[in-house]
C-alpha cells in the first residue's frame, strides 16, 4: 500500500511535531533537575576553560624554574601572587597546567567516546537488525572483549600502539566499543519488533531506510545517555593511562600524568602538587555523571518525577 502525497506529508509533519514536543518536554524536565544543571554548568565551565586556556593561565605551563619548585600558592604569603595553586617539582605553575590540562583530558574523553560510538553503533545496528550469523559473530566478539578488564585491555592496546595521547584516545575508544555495541543492539531489538517497522517492510522500504530513518532515531535517547556517562569513565581511564606513563607524555600537562609525577612529594609536605589535579579529575567526572543521570531521567518517561 502506497500513501498519497497528502497523507504522507501529514504523517511526516506529525512525526516532526511529536519529536519537537518530546524534545521540549525533555528540556523542561532537565531544567527542573538541579543536580543535572549543576553538572552541566561545571561541564560548560571546563569547556570554556579549555578553549580559552592561553588567556586564562597566568603563566607558561611549560616553563621550568627550579628555583621555585614545590612552592605553595595563595594560602602562603608572598607566593600566591605569581602561582595561585603553587608549583610542581619543576617549578611550573600548577594552576596554569591544570587549565591547559583541561584540553587534553576533555579531548580524550570526548574523542574516545566518539570513536567508540561510531564503531559500536555500526556493530550494534548490524547485530540487532540482521540477527542470525551477524548477531552471533558480533556477540561473540563483544563477549571476548568483555572477558578482559577495560584498563588492562587499554594497556595491551597501548603496548601495541605505543605511548601518546592520541594513541590513548584510540585505545580507550576500542575498549568502549563493545559496551556501545551491546547498548545499541538491545535497543534495536526492542524497536525492531514495533508495528511501524513491519509496516515499513510491507510498503517495500529498504533495510538501509528502515535502519537509518526509523530505527536509529528511536534509539538515540539511550545512546546519548550512555555516551555522556562513558565520557566520565573515559576521562578516568585517560588519567589512569597518564598515571602509568602510557598516555600524555612530558611535558604535556595532562591531569593523570601530573598525579604520577607529583605523588612522591605528598609525604614531603607538597600536598598541593597532587591535590589540585586530583580535584580537577574528580570535579570533571562528577559533573559528567550528574548530567548523565539527569539526562537519563529526563529522556525516560518512567523515571520522570
Amino acid at each position: 500500500m502506497i500513501l498519497n502525497p497528502k497523507k504522507q506529508a501529514d504523517r511526516i509533519s506529525s512525526v516532526h511535531v511529536n519529536r519537537y514536543h518530546e524534545l521540549r518536554e525533555t528540556f523542561v524536565h532537565l531544567k527542573e533537575n538541579k543536580s543535572a544543571m549543576i553538572g552541566l554548568a561545571i561541564i560548560l565551565f571546563l569547556v570554556f576553560v579549555a578553549i580559552f586556556a592561553p588567556w586564562i593561565a597566568p603563566n607558561n605551563p611549560f616553563q621550568r624554574n627550579l628555583a621555585m619548585r614545590l612552592k605553595p600558592g595563595i594560602w602562603a604569603e608572598g607566593f600566591g601572587t605569581r602561582f595561585l595553586l603553587g608549583t610542581d617539582y619543576m617549578g611550573r605553575g600548577i594552576f596554569s597546567r591544570i587549565v591547559f590540562g583541561a584540553r587534553d583530558s576533555l579531548s580524550v574523553g570526548f574523542i574516545a567516546v566518539a570513536i567508540a560510538t561510531s564503531l559500536g553503533t555500526i556493530l550494534g545496528l548490524a547485530a540487532g537488525y540482521y540477527g542470525r550469523l551477524v548477531d552471533h559473530i558480533v556477540s561473540r566478539f563483544v563477549d571476548i572483549m568483555f572477558a578482559f578488564p577495560s584498563i588492562l585491555l587499554a594497556i595491551a592496546i597501548m603496548a601495541a600502539l605505543g605511548p601518546g595521547l592520541e594513541k590513548a584516545m584510540i585505545a580507550i575508544g576500542i575498549v568502549y566499543t563493545p559496551q556501545i555495541a551491546r547498548v545499541v543492539r538491545g535497543s534495536v531489538l526492542q524497536v525492531k519488533g514495533m508495528a511501524y517497522i513491519d509496516a515499513e517492510r510491507a510498503i517495500g522500504s529498504s533495510n538501509m531506510r528502515i535502519i537509518f530513518a526509523h530505527i536509529l532515531p528511536n534509539i538515540v535517547a539511550p545512546l546519548i545517555v550512555y555516551m555522556t556517562l562513558s565520557v566520565a569513565s573515559a576521562v578516568l581511564d585517560a588519567a589512569a593511562l597518564g598515571f602509568l606513563g602510557l598516555g600524555a607524555q612530558p611535558p604535556r600537562p595532562e591531569w593523570g600524568a601530573m598525579l604520577a609525577n607529583s605523588r612522591q612529594y605528598l609525604l614531603s609536605g607538597a600536598w598541593w602538587a597532587i591535590t589540585f589535579p586530583g580535584l580537577a579529575i574528580m570535579s570533571t567526572v562528577l559533573s559528567l555523571n550528574l548530567f548523565g543521570d539527569g539526562l537519563r531521567d529526563a529522556l525516560d518517561p518512567k523515571l520522570r518525577k
